[in-house]
């Protein structure tokens, strides 16, 4: 399970995204229909960008390595006006 966890003017929020959702996510990610409908709003505001097409089997190890690596810290910021942000798995 994907924890992040905020810290924001003394308020903390602990946010626990299952592996379900990412695997969810990676399935609308991966869409020809969601890729093509992100071109054209990239295309529409005027930018040069293109959201490449990505594979679900390109994906699929990625997810599943994730698993392995519990307790490892992703992501770990603090900002000079006190607000924190965590990403662990």
């Amino acid at each position: 399970m994907l924890k992040v966890k905020l810290k924001i003017k003394g308020k903390r929020f602990s946010i626990p995204v299952p592996y379900a959702v990412l695997h969810l996510g990676s399935y609308i990610l991966t869409s020809k229909r969601i890729t093509t409908l992100l071109n054209k709003a990239i295309e529409k505001d005027g930018s040069k960008f293109i959201f490449p097409e990505i594979e679900r089997k390109e994906l699929k190890p990625l997810l599943q390595g994730l698993s392995m690596y519990r307790g490892l810290i992703l992501v770990q910021t603090k900002l000079k006006d006190g607000t924190e942000v965590e990403v662990r798995l």
